[in-house]
């Protein structure tokens, strides 16, 4: 049987998947991250070859989050706390010599870097868990509270830091995107019966959202642009049905990148494809079925890589965590100032800058890198937020 055969079979399979409960399949082991992940379709390893439904979340089910560090400064924001759950496991080794847990460094210019949206970083038994925001120089900030499955693996924050979306199950198997303020307040209804195992709702620069619809079958369907302000909530929909997961906008709101059997593909505003970016491909060096963050123009992207054969590649949910910047059109590798530490996350703000997180000690610091590569300032993480991973910065 030749590859293009067995890619038409596998394809021809993922069709036919039937999804299942979030919380069915929280229990299979990763052997990559060397934790849990909750996977939300009996077809997750099919996904990589055909990029149909299939995603999965991080998750440690037996540990409990810890209590917020008494000593950390946090501004309240929405009536109900809860704790922060525990930290993703490391990926890769780092030689970097220890740092601060906490605050800003001394004489650090941070005027460029914008506010940072963090959410837990696993799936724990809580029901619940709080976003929270920092600008470095200032004090974190309690945000609202979301299911915990939805703050770990779906919801994302507008390009104005305003409002979040998120999806919830009704229980019934359909799902709903809602949005609401970051501190919980006009909580809103935006629409129901959307696909919920491969496109988390997106924001666009204008401040729509990117989702694909749910058949009656339960499959996948449209994908669907829709206008958050209008009072209809009207919906653009696409002309074509790319079989692709994940995605994100660029700032210019030119390109879209999503997830394919090719690893990465780039797509116009509309959906028709733009191109592939080079050196992805499972049955090359490298592969990835998790991208982070894209730059302004579409011109680099923050993802995570690896060798094919190496890792679980049935692991395909949202990951935010980045190995790698590639250049979208040559496929080549972006060098980042990171004074050989561990990449952990890697995002683009909106003057082709990165916020670069690195392992730093026992938590974290973020580096401002400038779009030419050089590194700007650096400012260590408060501790209360090593647990948590970024969602999205905000200038």
């Amino acid at each position: 049987m030749n590859d293009q055969r067995l890619r038409l079979d596998l394809t021809e399979l993922a069709e036919e998947v039937t999804v299942v409960d979030l919380r069915d399949r929280t229990l299979r082991t990763s052997r990559r991250l060397g934790i849990q992940r909750a996977v939300a379709t009996s077809a997750a390893a099919l996904v990589l070859i055909a990029a149909a439904a299939g995603t999965a979340f991080a998750v440690r089910p037996d540990r409990s989050p810890p209590p917020l560090p008494a000593d950390s400064p946090s501004v309240t924001a929405s009536p109900t706390p809860t704790q922060s759950p525990s930290s993703t496991p490391s990926t890769s080794t780092s030689g970097a010599p220890g740092s601060p847990d906490g605050g800003s460094s001394p004489n650090t210019p941070t005027a460029k870097i914008g506010k940072l949206f963090y959410g837990p970083a696993t799936v724990t038994d809580a029901k619940s868990a709080n976003l929270r925001s920092w600008r470095p120089g200032g004090d974190t900030v309690r945000l609202l509270s979301l299911p915990e499955i939805a703050a770990v693996g779906n919801v994302s924050v507008s390009p104005d830091g305003r409002r979040v979306a998120w999806m919830e199950d009704d229980g019934e198997g359909r799902t709903t995107i809602f949005t609401a303020d970051v501190d919980g307040g006009d909580k809103e209804t935006m629409r129901s019966g959307v696909e919920r195992n491969c496109v988390t709702p997106v924001w666009s620069p204008n401040g729509h959202l990117l989702f694909r619809e749910a058949k009656a079958t339960g499959e996948p369907g449209r994908y669907g642009v829709l206008d958050t302000r209008s009072a209809k909530k009207t919906v653009r929909w696409w002309d074509t049905e790319p079989s692709a997961c994940h995605a994100l906008w660029s700032d210019d709101g030119g390109t879209v990148a999503m997830n394919t059997s090719a690893g990465v593909t780039l797509f116009d505003a509309d959906g028709k494809r733009q191109r592939d970016v080079p050196g992805l491909d499972p049955s090359g060096t490298w592969w990835s079925s998790h991208i982070a963050s894209l730059s302004p123009g579409g011109d680099r992207i923050a993802l995570y890589r690896f060798h094919p054969g190496s890792e679980d590649q049935r692991d395909v949910g949202r990951f935010l965590q980045a190995s790698a910047v590639l250049d979208t059109r040559s496929g080549k590798q972006v060098t980042l100032p990171l004074g050989g530490r561990e990449l952990r996350q890697v995002y683009f703000q909106a003057d082709g800058s990165m916020v670069v997180r690195v392992k730093a000690g026992s938590g974290y610091a973020v580096l401002l890198v400038g779009e030419d590569g050089t590194k700007v300032s650096e400012t260590a993480e408060p501790a209360t937020l090593k647990d948590m991973q970024i969602l999205a910065v905000v200038n």
